[in-house]
């Protein structure tokens, strides 16, 4: 299949149907096919195809759609009149997912296209190939052909095109013409306005009194203002807000205006100038603190806390208190584990302290094997346990070191003696016996010498000599004679003894 792909050559535009079974994307051939694809892009950007059906479906061969009136007998082309054939000889019908028009005979194109799912080799320069479906998007064109067929090729619930997207236009002068619903929307005649008035039905309102007079007074105003440009204050009849007011009035807004503006200006001032005063203080008593952390800062900054309570918003909270209550309650939480710690080892001594023998019930002491295990317990709980710092530990492990050191040394054993313990020591491994006692330490430590075997002298006899010969030499052969005949002469001697 991947030299099939490298044969087509590349596409040049791009157009998204999408459909009730998802988004199909169609790459065009632009080049190769322009008049076939000038043609599906115009349809396209004119809404040509939207809610156009797939009418007749092939299973394993192609899916037909592109005719508004989904009969297979429609469609017109964008040129009034049906189109000529397109063939190249790179873009072949060999794999599904191709696109291409569909005709009633040569040369006789319109609308109407259909999709490959498979190859289609008999369709070969028959029909137009103007694009391909590329991406995931040929799954959805897969589901195309699914569904119940009725009268051969006609499904029973087709699949239609919603709407057409034109992604990328290789056309750029195409210009869409009036579509089919535009005409329409000519053709209709359009309704007469009506000539009558509104009018507003007050009796509904709760405040219907109110709503009539002000209607009365913008009436008024819009009369006596009649050609000339009118504001929200000139609708309204209230002298207090109309165009024409006293200059005097304007004078004296404007000078309460400054007035007021000053007044807020000086108490930002004055806020702005205390924050930073509190500030600052509270920056300087940090500072004090932090030098000299004594019991008579803590009495002067009560002293100026108490002095200008104003400054100060809430209490000042020392760093120094806070640093030893922190400092408490920690003392206290390693208090009450150390507490909980002792408890615990105190009830273990008291159980531990109880002898056995109390403890136990008569079935118990009556079992030898219970017993036995007691005991045995007793003896490892009586040795000294080994201290668990480092230091110590190894203070006592050298201890014992020069102990076993100074034990050795002390015990002499006569020559005889060692070899009589070395050949029962031979023994014991043989039987894989264990030692008991102090008398393994009598023997010294030997072991197998390793040394380079040296070769033996030729010209030296030992017992270890022996003579090699050929048989096939001729000296050989003459002794082996000579031996064989000596050897009859004493067997035939010993058969005459015998007799």
């Amino acid at each position: 299949m991947s030299n099939i792909y490298v044969q087509e050559p590349p596409c040049e535009g791009k157009v998204c149907l999408e459909t009730t079974v998802g988004e199909i994307d169609i790459e065009l051939w632009s080049r190769e096919c322009p008049k076939a694809c000038r043609n599906f892009v115009q349809l396209c950007l004119e809404g040509y195809y939207d809610k156009t059906k797939f009418f007749r479906v092939v299973p394993d061969f192609i899916v037909q759609g592109g005719d508004p009136t989904n009969t297979g007998s429609g469609g017109d082309s964008i040129f009034g009149v049906p189109f000529k054939d397109e063939f190249h000889s790179r873009l072949r019908m060999v794999r599904r997912g191709l696109v291409a028009m569909a005709n009633s005979g040569k040369d006789d194109n319109g609308s109407q296209f259909f999709f490959t799912l498979a190859a289609t080799k008999e369709l070969q320069n028959k029909h137009t190939v103007f694009g391909k479906v590329v991406g995931d998007t040929i799954f959805n064109m897969i589901r195309l052909a699914e569904g119940h067929l009725e009268d051969g090729d006609r499904p029973k619930y087709p699949h239609k095109i919603i709407r057409t997207r034109v992604l990328i236009n290789p056309f750029p002068d195409i210009i869409p013409r009036e579509g089919i619903n535009q005409e329409i929307e000519k053709g209709k005649k359009s309704k007469p306005k009506s000539k009558m008035k509104a009018t507003k039905d007050f009796k509904l309102l709760s405040f219907g009194e109110e709503a009539e007079d002000d209607e009365e007074s913008i009436d008024v105003a819009s009369k006596s203002s009649k050609g000339k440009g009118k504001s929200a204050h000139d609708l309204a009849a209230d002298t207090n807000l109309l165009k024409g007011m006293d200059e005097e009035d304007s004078d004296s807004s404007e000078e309460e205006s400054e007035d007021d503006e000053e007044k807020k200006a000086a108490e930002l001032n004055s806020i702005k100038d205390k924050f930073l005063k509190r500030k600052a203080e509270k920056e300087m008593m940090t500072i004090r603190t932090k030098l000299k952390k004594t019991d008579v800062v803590e009495e002067f900054l009560q002293k100026e806390q108490m002095d200008n309570k104003d400054d100060f918003e809430g209490e000042y909270e020392c760093p120094l208190k806070k640093e030893r209550m922190k400092r408490k309650e920690e003392v206290q939480k390693e208090l009450k584990a150390l507490t909980k710690e002792l408890q615990v080892k105190k009830k273990k001594d008291i159980v531990e302290d109880e002898p056995v023998e109390e403890r136990m019930t008569e079935k118990e002491r009556n079992n030898d094997m219970l017993l036995e295990y007691h005991k045995e317990q007793k003896k490892y709980k009586a040795k000294e346990s080994i201290p668990k710092k480092k230091a110590s530990r190894e203070e006592e492990t050298l201890a014992i070191l020069a102990k076993f050191k100074n034990k050795l040394s002390g015990i002499k054993v006569d020559e005889e003696e060692q070899e009589e313990s070395i050949a029962d020591q031979k023994e014991a491994v043989d039987d894989d016996e264990e030692y008991e006692g102090d008398d393994w330490m009598k023997n010294t430590l030997r072991f197998d010498a390793n040394d380079p075997v040296v070769a033996k002298d030729a010209s030296t006899k030992d017992d270890d000599w022996f003579d090699i010969y050929d048989p096939r030499n001729p000296l050989n052969k003459r002794r082996r004679d000579k031996d064989k005949v000596e050897g009859d002469k004493k067997e035939k001697d010993r058969m005459k003894m015998a007799l």
